[in-house]
């Protein structure tokens, strides 16, 4: 009931207040915990002007622990698994991570939003973590040969849009 209410609240000021390039809410009325997210590829970045779909899928007992995003859309990006799957810190469950990449605080805590987090995947569109990648020809190539990332990021943002 708790993540129920949060999640309610959450929406109301996503609604109220909706960050510049995105928008969020629940698939349906009868179901809190999935949301739809559109986010619009932030301006002077590889992804400027594309609208990617994602889901979000919430845990029963959030925010304790963080939900899972998923780009729809298809996407090119050294931090997205092919499969689409959103892999950064803030998404992570909380405490100290196993491998030690991670500080505790740059992980989930419950008092992250999902502004927050809809904010850190805009970010994360604009400047990868090439170092920590989910998509390992993504990182590369972001590295090694950022024209032809570039070129394979912009036939993504046509293709967005309805355009090929």
């Amino acid at each position: 009931m708790a993540a129920l209410k949060r999640l309610i609240q959450e929406y109301k000021e996503l609604t109220l207040n909706p960050p510049e390039g995105i928008v969020a809410g629940p698939k349906s009325d009868n179901n809190f915990f999935e949301w739809e997210a559109l986010i619009t590829g932030p301006e002077d970045s590889p992804f400027d002007g594309g609208v990617f779909a994602a889901e979000l899928v919430f845990p029963q007992d959030y925010p304790l622990n963080p939900p899972k995003m998923k780009f729809i859309s298809e996407i090119f990006h050294p931090n997205v698994y092919l499969d689409g799957r959103v892999c950064i810190s803030i998404l992570h469950t909380p405490g100290d991570d196993p491998l030690g990449y991670e500080t505790a605080a740059e992980r989930w805590s419950p008092v992250q939003s999902i502004e927050k987090i809809l904010l850190s995947v805009v970010s994360m569109l604009a400047e990868p973590n090439d170092e920590s990648g989910a998509n390992v020809d993504a990182s590369k190539m972001w590295r090694e040969n950022r024209d032809q990332f570039n070129k394979i990021a912009a036939g993504l943002v046509k293709k967005s849009l309805g355009l090929t």
